[in-house]
């Protein structure tokens, strides 16, 4: 756990978290409690927050991602998460971590505090990790940089995605060791 105490009242100052997305019907018939500037809708429970938003990624000073399983059109979606999700952020600290389904090449970050953390991962700041998530994604978004490698290609891109996310080499010096 965190060892930070969200609620209501500080779960929208500097934090991280990752909603889940739910179906509409759970807030259907409420009132919002809050509504921001920007037409998010917020909904309350005592051990959580809905937030009904055409928006997702940074929300004010916050990181809210939302995991969606569902395949709709819609901008809007509903998504909920514990106060127990919420997780303290700034720019900073080394807090997060990077993960990759390498079937899909779907990268993404977490923070420190989640239950995925292992200590093989680097733990990097804001900036350092969006630097390594643009890196990795360049690998999947064209094949030009393995050129002078033999072998399978598919199996060379893992190897350096793993590097890049569990030590402190740049992409250069990863090449180079090859």
């Amino acid at each position: 756990m965190t060892g930070n105490s969200y609620n209501r009242f500080n779960f929208h100052r500097n934090t991280f978290c990752v909603f889940s997305e739910v179906d509409l019907q759970a807030v259907e018939n409420k009132k919002a409690d809050y509504i921001s500037k920007s037409g998010s809708s917020y909904f309350f429970t005592d051990k959580g927050v809905f937030r009904l938003s055409n928006h997702w990624g940074r929300a004010a000073n916050c990181k809210w991602r939302l995991q969606s399983n569902s395949s709709a059109k819609s901008r809007t979606k509903l998504g909920y998460a514990d106060w127990t999700s919420f997780c303290p952020d700034n720019e900073i600290e080394s807090l997060y971590f990077i993960t990759i389904n390498f079937d899909t090449g779907k990268v993404d970050y977490l923070h420190k505090n989640n239950e995925a953390y292992k200590p093989e991962y680097v733990l990097r700041t804001v900036a350092d990790t969006t630097k390594i998530i643009r890196t990795i994604r360049g690998l999947y978004a064209n094949e030009s940089w393995a050129k002078y490698y033999s072998g399978n290609i598919h199996e060379l891109r893992q190897h350096i995605i793993e590097q890049l996310i569990t030590t402190d080499k740049t992409l250069l010096e990863i090449k180079q060791s090859l």
